[in-house]
C-alpha cells in the first residue's frame, strides 16, 4: 500500500469538477471550511465552466484534473460534486507522475470511477467522503465532515454502527474496496474494474429499482466478485423504487439473500454513501471490523 503523506497546515487542496457543474455560491461554504483548516485551495481552470451538464468539455475536465494531479504542490485533489462524468475521462489521465508522488483524491458516488481504478492499478488509498458541495447548508453532518479532517491528517476512526436484522456476526481485517454500486457494476470488464478476492467490500446506492439492485448483486456473484470477501460493508441504499408490480424485497433482503451462502461478516447500514451522515471511508486502506449484536468499524492508518 503506497499510502500519500498526510495533510499538515500548509497543505494544498486542489478542487475540480470532473463531472457535474457547479456555481462558485455552491463552492464557498466548503472552501471556506478547509482554509479554516488550515489548507490552502487551488480551484482548477475551468471549475465553474459548463457544457450541457458537465463543468466542461470532456477535453477541459481531463486538463483540469491533469493539472492537479501533476502539480507537486497539490496534496490532495478534491472533487467538487458528483453527476455523471469521470468514466469519461479516466482513460484520457496520465497517472505517472501520481504514482511516483501520490497524493489524496476524496470524493464519492461518480468519484467511484477513481476509488476503483486507484485500487486496480496503483493500490493508492482514496477517501469515499463528502465533496465541496457537500459541505454547505446541512447536506452533511458536522460530525463526518470532521471526520474527513481527521483522516487527512493521519487520525484513526472507529465507527459504531447500530444492530440491524440482516447483519451477520464475525470478525475481519482487510483492505477496503468499493464504492457506489451502480458504477462498480459499470466498470466491469474495464482497466478500472476491482479485484475483491480478499477484500472487505463497502456498497452504497441511490435511487435505483430494486429489481436492477437485484441485477446488480447477481452481477457481483456470478463475475465472484462475492465469493471470496473476508467482509461486506452496505451503507445508504437511499430513496429506493419499485415498479408497479412491487419486486417483494427490500435492498437490504437483496444483499442479504445474495451473500447468505458464504460465512463472512456483514454490516448493513454503515452512515455513508447518499446519507446526511456521509462518513468517510479510506478505500484500499486496512479496515478492521467486528459485527456483534451492533457493528464496530475502525479504520487502520497502517504504512
Amino acid at each position: 500500500m503506497n499510502t500519500p503523506p498526510y495533510l499538515a497546515p500548509g497543505s494544498v487542496i486542489g478542487i475540480c469538477a470532473p463531472a457535474r457543474k457547479v456555481s462558485p455560491e455552491e463552492m464557498a461554504p466548503g472552501i471556506a471550511l478547509m482554509e479554516s483548516w488550515g489548507f490552502k485551495v487551488k480551484l482548477s481552470a475551468h471549475l465553474y465552466g459548463a457544457y450541457n451538464q458537465f463543468s466542461g468539455t470532456d477535453e477541459q475536465r481531463t486538463s483540469d484534473f491533469q493539472d492537479l494531479l501533476d502539480d507537486p504542490k497539490v496534496n490532495a485533489i478534491i472533487s467538487a460534486r458528483g453527476g455523471y462524468g469521470c468514466m469519461r475521462i479516466i482513460d484520457k489521465l496520465d497517472f505517472k507522475e501520481f504514482r511516483k508522488h501520490p497524493k489524496w483524491i476524496i470524493g464519492y458516488s461518480d468519484m467511484t470511477v477513481f476509488h476503483s481504478h486507484l485500487q486496480r492499478n496503483f493500490s493508492v488509498p482514496s477517501l469515499h467522503a463528502a465533496m465541496v458541495h457537500s459541505m454547505g447548508g446541512d447536506r452533511c453532518t458536522v460530525e463526518a465532515i470532521e471526520n474527513l479532517r481527521r483522516l487527512l491528517t493521519g487520525e484513526d476512526i472507529r465507527y459504531s454502527v447500530a444492530h440491524s436484522e440482516f447483519n451477520r456476526k464475525g470478525r475481519a481485517e482487510g483492505i477496503l474496496v468499493g464504492g457506489n454500486l451502480s458504477l462498480l457494476y459499470a466498470l466491469s470488464g474495464s482497466s478500472s474494474d476491482l479485484d475483491t478476492t480478499g477484500k472487505i467490500l463497502f456498497i452504497e446506492d441511490l435511487d435505483e429499482y430494486l429489481y436492477h439492485i437485484d441485477r446488480m448483486m447477481m452481477q457481483l456473484k456470478r463475475s465472484g466478485k462475492l465469493s471470496g470477501l473476508k467482509g461486506l460493508i452496505v451503507g445508504g441504499m437511499s430513496d429506493m423504487r419499485d415498479n408497479a408490480v412491487p419486486f417483494g424485497k427490500t435492498a437490504e433482503e437483496i444483499i442479504e439473500e445474495a451473500v447468505r451462502e458464504y460465512d463472512y461478516p456483514v454490516c448493513m447500514n454503515f452512515p455513508a454513501g447518499h446519507v446526511q451522515n456521509n462518513q468517510p471511508l479510506m478505500m484500499g486502506g486496512e479496515v478492521s471490523m467486528i459485527v456483534e449484536d451492533s457493528a464496530s468499524i475502525s479504520i487502520l492508518h497502517n504504512q
